[in-house]
């Protein structure tokens, strides 16, 4: 069992985000969510959390609709990462990621020794055990995103959603980040901007354009020329590593010359296997 979509649409202010999308990841793969901006990547991310409601299917969890699901049956099972988490209280990153383990509290309180475990080996998982007594506000702004990912973590969850979580990063902790998340006992899925460390780390990948999934598949299969140029209107190389058969992406610069960009059909359905 799985968080699902299924033919979820959704308008936002008048505009059509989200457009027949259905999503069925594998329990336990990593999906990345790619396209543009637009194309609809937070939008479903949104909806998935259950933050906002489709204006027609459904998305389910467990195959019990979300929206009959309380705020924090869905948080025991369901963490995310958005871009611009922050806070106005000037706490120490401890008490940041602690914050993850209040589904899990009951109204007579908790196993405190456990959740302090769990709180620990979040941190450690994000390389900020050194940090923890840190006030919030002195760390940096890939510090902050770190911290966030370690609160998602401490709430122990089987669906993880993360919204750009490399922004911010150095090259080395979006790659530490992204081999945490892959290894991880959980499905994930996660809106990237950058092609090949979504080739490097997910086992399926989801275009998404003017809300509507265009392709989706092994990143091998997805990630061709042809795909960039239609999608991104960028001319692109694509080779594939002799070892891992992951897809390595190098971009050319300007438009695709002598090409006619055309809208590639779109699909509104994807089962990763």
């Amino acid at each position: 069992m799985t968080l699902k979509a299924q033919h979820v649409s959704w308008r936002r202010g008048g505009t059509l985000v989200v457009d027949g999308v259905t999503l069925q990841p594998a329990p336990g793969s990593t999906v990345g969510l790619l396209g543009p901006n637009g194309s609809g990547k937070s939008s479903l991310l949104r909806l998935l959390q259950g933050i906002a409601k489709p204006d027609s299917g459904t998305i389910t969890l467990d195959d019990t609709d979300l929206a009959l699901l309380r705020r924090r049956e869905v948080a025991q099972t369901v963490a995310s990462v958005t871009q611009h988490a922050d806070t106005d209280v000037d706490i120490v990153v401890r008490d940041v990621v602690r914050l993850g383990r209040t589904p899990h509290r009951s109204p007579f309180g908790g196993e405190l020794a456990r959740d302090e475990r769990i709180i620990s080996e979040a941190l450690e998982h994000v390389g900020l055990t050194a940090k923890a007594d840190r006030l919030w506000h002195t760390l940096s702004g890939g510090e902050r995103q770190r911290a966030h990912i370690a609160r998602a973590l401490a709430q122990e969850p089987r669906e993880l959603l993360l919204d750009e979580p490399t922004n911010h990063l150095d090259i080395r902790h979006q790659l530490e980040l992204l081999e945490l998340v892959a290894a991880l006992p959980v499905t994930a899925i996660v809106a990237l901007h950058d092609l090949n460390l979504a080739a490097m780390f997910c086992d399926t990948v989801v275009v998404l354009q003017h809300g509507r999934v265009i392709t989706a598949g092994p990143p091998a299969e997805v990630l061709t020329p042809e795909l960039i140029a239609d999608v991104y209107g960028v001319r692109a190389h694509v080779t594939r590593d002799d070892y891992t058969g992951r897809p390595t992406v190098t971009f050319q610069p300007g438009p695709p010359k002598g090409e006619v960009l055309r809208p590639l059909q779109a699909s509104t359905s994807v089962r990763s296997a």
